[in-house]
């Protein structure tokens, strides 16, 4: 689509507001919203101008003026305004017009193009699955003498007990395909679907996941890797958006809830040339090529400082811990969940792929996928070999294995804290084509450690005055 394209949607549609969307460096979408008599040729070329020094991780006051420049190719009517809305996504440039390296955005355009001038591959596909709860209710309340948070779901495990319960609340750990009424929240998922599809967003599937509460998944099908970061952030905007229509909420944090799984968004990827897939072997491991494997090397040899991107939330640690389906062993094995790489089983060319379960949707997608393309690439570009460096196949369940052998695994990063250490040593591979800036990363450490990390460690836990009021 181009921009008379758009114009002409416009007038056939009758919208009368254009909706343009901008992400900041963490990953939360920005709107700004102008009538159509605002819009014409020139807002495609011209851009809209915004103050960069409002948006976290961006500019100073001193430099704040920016422009959005409006993509024509990702416009969609907004299904939920009632004054007839468009809606597209925004690149984000200085006022001479020159692309802003911070722009999440422009890291993932940035990728795709290396991509392509290394020779190794002309696309990459890109297959999240993202997990979320829908509860009732969520409060939280953060002050210098107090703090709180109360989560709610009907279908809770918690409310086993209340007044008047049918008996249909779900046991811990057991959510995974129940049917109605245990799924309480099977219709709600169906209106995201539909809503999903109204935007032009392809979905496979949707179910109930394993937790309690009121967790969930909703499939997308696979893209390419900016195409698939911009669904997601408007696939988070349409889930919010339809559960708040039926007076709930919906969460993709990692761990919302003790002692039951959490959230993640495992990501299937592959890499494709000349429009054959490249991940495939007939002879291979789980049919696997050797670049494939090399693939892996290189997610695994980074993961440490990777996770600063794809797990970015001191929350993201709270679910990687064993026993949760959490994929903590830096292994890869195929059919294995409790491996941080997956290789789904499967015999169709066209199919190979790899699953990286770790990462969760804390993430901003642009940057989360920019970064895991970046990490394999570089395995590939160095031929590593994966069973060499002792990341497996380790094709047994990890959580099953005696303490000597589990010592032998290396896991993830234990907090959030060291693998923004392990990112400030290890970050030369996302450098590669200018992908990544020193700047783009020294701002997301300084600022992830300052207003993240910093910010949670210095509070008092309210574990804590369980453990130690009376001390």
């Amino acid at each position: 689509m181009k921009s008379e394209d758009v114009l002409r949607l416009i007038r056939e549609k009758n919208i009368e507001m254009v909706d343009f969307h901008i992400v900041d460096l963490p990953g939360t979408w920005h709107h700004v919203t102008l009538p159509i008599s605002e819009i014409d040729e020139e807002t495609f070329s011209h851009g809209v101008p915004f103050d960069g020094s409002s948006l976290r991780g961006f500019r100073s006051i001193e430099e704040s003026d920016m422009l959005m420049v409006p993509d024509p190719t990702t416009a969609v009517v907004d299904p939920f305004f009632e004054v007839p809305t468009l809606s597209i996504i925004a690149d984000i440039t200085d006022p001479q017009h020159v692309d802003y390296q911070r722009d999440p955005r422009r890291v993932a355009r940035n990728a795709e193009a290396y991509l392509k001038q290394s020779g190794i591959a002309d696309a990459s596909y890109w297959g999240p699955e993202l997990e979320f709860f829908l509860f009732d209710s969520a409060r939280f309340v953060n002050r210098g003498h107090e703090a709180m948070y109360a989560l709610d779901s009907g279908e809770g495990y918690w409310n086993s007990g209340r007044e008047n319960n049918l008996g249909h609340t779900m046991r811990v750990k057991e959510g995974y395909f129940p049917t109605p009424p245990i799924d309480a929240s099977h219709h709600i998922r169906s209106t995201m679907v539909k809503t999903l599809q109204k935007v032009g967003i392809r979905v496979e599937m949707h179910h109930h996941e394993v937790a309690s509460g009121g967790q969930g998944e909703i499939d997308l099908r696979f893209a390419t890797l900016t195409q698939q970061a911009d669904t997601v952030m408007m696939y988070k905007y349409v889930l919010r958006n339809v559960a708040h229509s039926f007076g709930k909420t919906v969460t993709f944090m990692p761990k919302p809830v003790f002692g039951d799984n959490g959230n993640g968004m495992h990501i299937h990827q592959s890499l494709w040339k000349d429009g054959k897939p490249l991940f495939h072997a007939e002879d291979g491991y789980a049919h696997i090529s050797p670049m494939a494997l090399s693939y892996i090397a290189g997610i695994l040899s980074h993961a440490p400082a990777l996770l600063a991107f794809t797990n970015p939330s001191t929350n993201s640690y709270r679910r990687l811990v064993p026993g949760y389906e959490a994929p903590v062993n830096i292994v890869f094995s195929k059919g294995n969940r409790s491996a941080a790489i997956r290789i789904p089983v499967n015999e169709r060319p066209t199919a190979s792929r790899i699953e990286f379960r770790t990462p969760d949707a804390t993430s901003n997608p642009y940057l989360a996928f920019a970064a895991t393309l970046m990490a394999g690439l570089d395995g590939v570009r160095r031929n590593l070999d994966p069973v060499k460096m002792g990341f497996g196949p380790l094709d047994k369940n990890i959580y099953a294995l005696r303490p000597e052998e589990l010592n032998e695994i290396e896991s993830v990063p234990g907090s959030f804290a060291e693998s923004l250490d392990a990112l400030e040593k290890d970050h030369e591979f996302l450098l590669q084509g200018d992908v990544f800036s020193e700047d783009l990363i020294r701002t997301w450490i300084d600022y992830k450690r300052a207003n993240e990390v910093d910010v949670v460690n210095l509070r008092p836990h309210p574990m804590e005055f369980e453990l130690y009021f009376n001390a």
